[in-house]
This record gives C-alpha cells, structure tokens and sequence, in this order.
C-alpha cells in the first residue's frame, strides 16, 4: 500500500488541471438510448452539492463537460498523491428508477465514458447506488497468486475448447472463486477488457504502453475462456475479480476513450508462443510495491512507452522474443463477419446492404443517424450514417468503416435487435 495514502473524494485542493466526463444513459432490459434524463453531477464526498445539471440529448447522452483533476504529472510517476479526481453522476428520468454512481475517476486531459442503466419505475426506493473502487495502482489489492502460463490439456475430465473464439459474454465472479455469496455479473467481452483496463492502468500513459498492456489482459482472458478454467473446477464462471487470481473488474464503472479506442482496435487478438494453441495466461504486477520478473511490469511497460517502444518490444522484453501477437479464429454474437477491407464510398456488394440495414435498425432508437436505402451501394448518405454512428459511439469520425466502427455497429444491432440478449 502508498505510504500515506489517502483516498480524496472531494475536490483536492490541488485540482489545477482539467478532464472531461460524459454521460450515458440506458434502459438497462433493452439498450435503448434515454432522452430527456437528469444528470447531477457532484463531488463524490459531497454528493449533495451539485457542480452541474445536464440533460440527455436524443441519444441518451449529455453533453462533455469539463472539470477539476489533479496535474497530470501525478499519473506519471507512483505516488501518495492521488492522480484523478471522483465525481458523482445521479441520474433521474420519467418512469424510471433513480440511478447514482460514485467514484468516477477523471484524469486531466483524458475523456472519462460513464453508462448509468436505469430500470423502469417500480416502486418508491432510494436510489440505487454504485460505488467504484479505488483504482488498482493508487489502492491496496492482493497480488497475483503465480500460475503457470501453458495449462496443461487432456487431462482426464479436462474440457479444453478446439480453438480460440473470442467470446460474446464474459461470467465475471466479483469475488474470490471460492465465495458463493459472490455475484455473478454477464458482461460483453470487449466491455470486459475495457473495465479492467480502465481500472488497472492509467489512461495518461502512451499509447503503445495502453495497447501493450491491453494485449496481456485479453490473452489472460482468452486463457480462462480457451481451458474452461474455472468451469473444470465445478464453478460456473468465466473469470474472478480478484486481483490475487484474476483481473480487478468493478461493476459500473468508467471507461476511457484512450482506451476503449485501443480494445475496439484490437479485442480480436491473443499473444502466442511457437507451437502452442492456447492463449498464454500473461501474468503482470505494478512492478514498484510488487515486483515480478518475467511478468509484465505495469509501471515499467510506462517507462517503455516513453521511450518511444511499441506495444510488441514492451510485450517481448517482459515475456521473451518468442511472442507473438495472434488473432482468433473465430468472434460470436456478431450477425456478419468483418469483409476484411474498409467500406468506403464506392463500395458495393452484399457486406455494405447488411451494413444500411444494421444502420437502419439502429437508427430507429438513435435517430441523428439518417435513414439509409439498403441498396448495397456506400455513398455519401452511408457515410454521414456512418460518421453519426461514430460520432455518437466515440470513434474516429471518418465516414469509413473499418475493423472498430464493422464491429461497434454489430454489436450495437445485436443489443437492439434482440438477437443476443445479456442476461
């Protein structure tokens, strides 16, 4: 633990810099955008008095607001200084249950995403309340219990998947596999990654740091998913939440544009050694109040990125020159397969009219996004849809579809269609 450390839920003193938070509102049993919604936001210490009232537009969304952090420097280097401030979003809208979420960790000159799901009003209740974690490198977590990074296979009674899949959902036990008062929460497997990632490095540090760190977590993962590794021990989850076994993932929290742009770049990749076909469990620690040699260093892969190395050589000088970054063979829940290619003006064919039609579908609950002929032919009315898409779920603006914007648009027709359902 931080010698000194103190937990700031109030406006530190010293919040000099500034960051950004919007809001996202949802009905939670279908995915649909909320207008019209209330959102308080407060410092978390005092919830009370409220810094901003922002209502949400036609897409369930308010706003970007500015607000206080800490200096930025306090996320570069460990420190007893904490290097994000919390806030507070309490949320109401007509015919719904009152929602507030705590702890939402803004840094400077970073975008924070906060989704607040909201039930349909039942009865009269106080406000159900979310409170998230202190992030991994300012809090006290237990560290990894060592694993071996190959499992073995074929095993008597061991069910080991025929090939690597990427999965729709992700079991996640908020708790130590052995506690059966544990919850089980279902959540989206790139939802997954961006959590944990959100919670477990800083969304200041480089790029190439981000996705080398983004990459460790999904191969962990996709372990897990590939042996059935707790499901052979009797339980029916994919994954923990402890730090000492698992990832640190806490339910509702915040993401960060930096790093939901990198999962969405790259959620359909695993880190290989020659001739092994399961994902390794790459194991990693912070690297400053537990070391680890031969796992990745959390503080250390920063120092890398620094340097100006990319995601790969962070990747190698930690786990050896014998990793490789592979893709899985396989990715559920999506109704089409990426073409392999962007989609442009120009384009044509059966890919881009699955494409309008996906749009369409959408645009029915999101409805900036223009109504398009399913005709199969990209033109400019395609691209603006396309542009409104991204602009609404915090992609690149660019009209084209590529890897990120084929997938967010599946993944958002999947949830509004109806054809996958998260429990």
């Amino acid at each position: 633990m931080n010698v000194g450390y103190v937990r700031t839920l109030e406006r530190p003193a010293n919040s000099i810099d500034r960051g950004d938070l919007r809001v996202s509102v949802i009905e939670k049993d279908t995915n649909q955008p909320i207008k019209n919604a209330r959102v308080e936001i407060s410092y978390t210490a005092d919830p009370e008095s409220v810094i901003e009232v922002l209502t949400t537009d036609d897409n369930g969304q308010t706003e970007e607001i500015s607000l206080p952090t800490p200096p930025l420097e306090y996320s570069m280097e460990p420190s007893i200084e904490q290097p994000y401030a919390e806030y507070t979003a309490t949320v109401t809208a007509e015919g719904f249950e009152a929602f507030s979420v705590s702890g939402i960790d803004v840094f400077s000159g970073e975008v924070s995403l906060q989704d607040t799901p909201l039930e349909p009003a039942r009865a009269a209740q106080a406000p159900d309340n979310i409170v998230i974690g202190v992030h991994t490198l300012f809090g006290d977590y237990p560290p990894k219990i060592a694993e071996s990074e190959i499992k073995p296979v074929g095993e008597p009674g061991e069910i080991v998947l025929s090939r690597v899949v990427i999965p729709e959902i992700i079991v996640v036990h908020d708790g130590v596999p052995t506690d059966p008062t544990a919850r089980d929460y279902y959540v989206g497997y790139a939802d997954y990654i961006k959590n944990v990632a959100s919670s477990e490095i800083y969304s200041t540090w480089p790029r190439e740091t981000i996705q080398a760190n983004v990459h460790a977590i999904m191969s962990f993962t996709l372990n897990r998913v590939y042996t059935e590794w707790y499901r052979n021990q009797g339980y029916n989850f994919t994954i923990t939440s402890s730090t000492a076994y698992d990832h640190k993932w806490m339910p509702g929290r915040n993401v960060f544009t930096s790093i939901s742009e990198v999962v969405d770049e790259i959620f359909d990749t695993y880190l290989s050694r020659p001739n092994v076909k399961q994902p390794i469990l790459t194991q990693y620690c912070d690297g400053k109040r537990v070391t680890c040699p031969r796992w990745l260093s959390q503080w250390g892969s920063k120092y890398l990125g620094d340097q100006d190395y990319s995601a790969i050589e962070i990747l190698r000088y930690y786990y050896g020159d014998d990793m490789y970054v592979n893709t899985a063979e396989e990715i559920e829940g999506i109704p089409s397969s990426w073409p392999g290619a962007n989609l442009d003006i120009g384009s044509s064919g059966q890919k881009v009219r699955q494409l309008q039609e996906q749009l369409n579908l959408i645009g029915e609950y999101y409805n900036a996004i223009p109504v398009l002929v399913p005709d199969g032919i990209y033109g400019e009315r395609t691209a603006e849809a396309v542009r409104v898409f991204q602009r609404i779920f915090d992609l690149p603006q660019t009209g084209i579809v590529d890897f990120p914007t084929w997938y967010k648009i599946s993944d958002k027709y999947v949830r509004l269609s109806g054809i996958a359902e998260l429990v």
